[in-house]
């Protein structure tokens, strides 16, 4: 069974095809905008063009944009391949990552959220989503962020109040896609952008 990852929800953009939970081709680069653009280079460059019995996507929390660029080119790969569409969240993702450098320790995700915010979750020594993903600000996020490994693009700036923790400058990595358990899927994704929309429907008079 092989899979495509598509990973453009965050500042990060990433492909990656893997066949039977084994890693085959990839690429991973840091793009803060632009994702629209090189995205489906990125795939066109894979082995087959990408071509994958599944595809799985990022769904957020991350970018506005960023996540619809991944869904839209997931869906429609999707349908013109008949593959199977699934989605993961990008801090779910995380949280493996650093987990499989720290087995068995507790982990706080905290990443660059939207409007001045950070988004947060606290992640069990299993893996296993402790809360939901909270909006929150930086300081209000530096008081969450309690568990003895923290990872993500602002664990760094959770350390200058948390000299004791294990930092990881993480972000998502499709490359890295194997490391999420099976529970953590969505057979419908949808996107997940971890806080309101900016826009509101005007009240009724």
């Amino acid at each position: 069974m092989r899979t495509l990852v598509i990973d453009s929800a965050t500042e990060s953009c990433s492909v990656a095809l893997i066949d039977d939970g084994v890693f085959v081709a990839g690429e991973c680069v840091i793009l803060g905008r632009g994702h629209a653009e090189r995205l489906v280079p990125m795939i066109a460059n894979l082995p087959d063009k990408g071509s994958a019995d599944v595809i799985a996507v990022d769904i957020g929390p991350g970018s506005f944009t960023g996540i619809r660029v991944g869904l839209a080119a997931a869906r429609a790969l999707a349908m013109a391949w008949g593959a199977k569409l699934q989605g993961y969240e990008s801090l779910a993702l995380v949280a493996a990552m650093a987990q499989a450098e720290h087995p068995g320790m507790a982990v706080d995700v905290c990443m660059t959220g939207g409007h001045g915010e950070w988004f947060v979750q606290p992640f069990a020594p299993d893996g296993s989503a402790i809360a939901a993903v909270a909006s929150v600000t930086p300081e209000d996020a530096v008081l969450r962020c309690v568990a003895p490994v923290v990872a993500g693009s602002q664990a760094a700036s959770v350390a200058l109040s948390r000299p004791d923790a294990i930092v990881l400058d993480l972000r998502p990595d499709a490359r890295r896609f194997a490391l999420l358990e099976a529970a953590t899927l969505h057979d419908d994704p949808r996107p997940s952008y971890g806080r309101a929309p900016d826009a509101r429907l005007p009240a009724t008079a």
